[in-house]
């Protein structure tokens, strides 16, 4: 009998080790971490990937906050009336983070963010959450709509190889075009529309090409220590940087999963940690999707109800997965106002401000 001892051993280890590798991600309490697929992501930033570098490193750091996209983009239809220098340093005295108040270089960007929210906030989630693949799902729709014939250096952008990386910077390093084109037909093979995705005027132009609209002068915003010049994408490190070191996203509205699951850095477990969705967080922890937070979470006391969204690892868009295009809550406008000073009343707004970019074929700029 006792011969078989090690052998009943080893099997038992074996299939252990087995049994671990099957599972997708670390688990607590059963539940498995899922993450976007590479077609996901491309999904994700198929709309921003033909965009100027800095201009996507932005993006990808705004979009961390959800609720200050949509507390910037009502404050500049608020205020269309400022222009240049006054208009930022109106912006700098705002609370936003600092990648928030450079998306208000770009209103019209902005605008569109505030109108797809969900679909501003799932890429916000994922960049929390995968950071290097987001980036690297940058690099891949370049490539394919390089492949396709529809990415290469222009008047208005600069387009150049680094190795295996394509990079996009302006012609003029004073003025920035945003690249208008229909984000699901310029990279060749016909993409699946983000669900819900809506284009914004100025922004989107039927069929596989590229335009220009009008060019934004960002000499205005130079002197601030938000402003263009601050920000880039690193492609050899995978990640946004801010003053040429890493961009790091103190939002507290999405869950670093990879830390939190493994009890690294935000993990607020402790006698109020209950494992599985609806997991009661402590009292700093803000939105987080299917969190009873405590006297700090936004939304209040009715979060509790029927209607308070519970985490399902693996879904999109973490705390505003309520969101449909437009930025119309469901669910969450009554939870959720008081985080955004009179809640969410309907999609970006599409007049006033300075919604520009819609001039095909250059002109001046702003």
């Amino acid at each position: 009998m006792r011969s078989w001892i090690p052998v009943l051993l080893v099997a038992f280890f074996l299939s252990c080790a087995h049994a671990s590798a099957a599972q997708p991600g670390p688990t607590v309490q059963g539940e498995a971490i899922l993450q976007e697929t590479p077609e996901q992501l491309q999904q994700l930033v198929a709309p921003i990937a033909l965009y100027p570098d800095a201009l996507v490193a932005q993006i990808l750091a705004a979009s961390t906050y959800p609720t200050e996209i949509v507390q910037a983009d009502r404050w500049v239809q608020q205020h269309s009336d400022l222009k240049g220098e006054q208009l930022a340093q109106a912006v700098d005295q705002q609370s936003w983070d600092p990648s928030v108040k450079a998306m208000t270089q770009f209103p019209s960007v902005l605008a569109s963010m505030d109108k797809n929210l969900s679909w501003a906030s799932a890429l916000g989630d994922a960049y929390v959450n995968q950071q290097q693949a987001v980036l690297d799902a940058v690099q891949t729709m370049r490539k394919r709509a390089q492949q396709a014939g529809n990415l290469k250096s222009t008047p208005q952008e600069n387009v150049t190889a680094q190795g295996q990386t394509v990079v996009i910077q302006p012609a003029n390093p004073e003025v920035v075009y945003v690249p208008v084109y229909d984000p699901w037909t310029v990279y060749g093979s016909p993409l699946v529309a983000y669900p819900g995705w809506g284009w914004y005027p100025g922004l989107y132009a039927a069929g596989p090409g590229i335009s220009f609209g009008v060019g934004w002068g960002i000499g205005f915003f130079g002197g601030f220590g938000w402003g263009w010049h601050h920000w880039d994408a690193d492609w050899h490190h995978h990640r946004v940087d801010f003053d040429h070191d890493r961009y790091i996203s103190h939002s507290r509205t999405f869950i670093d999963r990879n830390h939190f699951y493994r009890g690294g850095p935000g993990f607020h477990g402790g006698p109020d940690f209950h494992g599985g969705p609806g997991f009661h967080a402590g009292p700093d922890f803000h939105g987080a999707p299917g969190a009873h937070g405590g006297p700090d979470f936004h939304g209040g006391a009715g979060s509790h109800g029927p209607e308070a969204q519970h985490f399902q690892p693996g879904t999109r868009s973490g705390a505003f997965s309520g969101f449909d295009h437009g930025g119309v809550a469901r669910g969450f406008s009554a939870r959720g106002q008081s985080s955004v000073g009179g809640g969410f009343h309907g999609g970006g707004m599409q007049g006033g401000g300075f919604h520009g970019g819609g001039f095909h074929g250059g002109g001046g700029h702003r």
